[in-house]
C-alpha cells in the first residue's frame, strides 16, 4: 500500500494501481471500490494508472487494497 498515505483517510485520496488498461478494468475497479463503507465517489484514470478516491468520513487503505484485489489488480506500495 501507499506509505504516505494514513491507514484511515477522509476526503479525496489518489491511489496507484497496476494492471489496468482498458474500460472492462475501469468499471470492475470502481464497483469494487464503491461498494466499500463510506465511499462516495471513484475516479480512474487508465492514462496515469491512478485511482481517486473521496470519502465522507474515515475509510481504511486496507479496505480498498482489499476491493482492488477483489477486482483483480494490485495497489502499488
Amino acid at each position: 500500500m501507499l506509505s504516505d498515505t494514513p491507514r484511515t483517510f477522509i476526503g479525496s485520496t489518489t491511489f496507484t494501481v497496476t494492471g489496468m488498461t482498458c474500460d472492462h478494468c475501469r468499471r470492475a475497479v470502481t464497483e469494487e471500490i464503491s461498494a466499500v463503507d463510506g465511499v462516495e465517489s471513484v475516479d480512474v484514470d487508465l492514462t496515469s494508472g491512478t485511482v481517486t478516491v473521496t470519502t465522507a468520513g474515515p475509510v481504511d487503505r486496507a479496505d480498498i487494497a482489499a476491493a482492488v484485489d477483489e477486482a483483480g489488480y494490485a495497489l502499488v506500495p
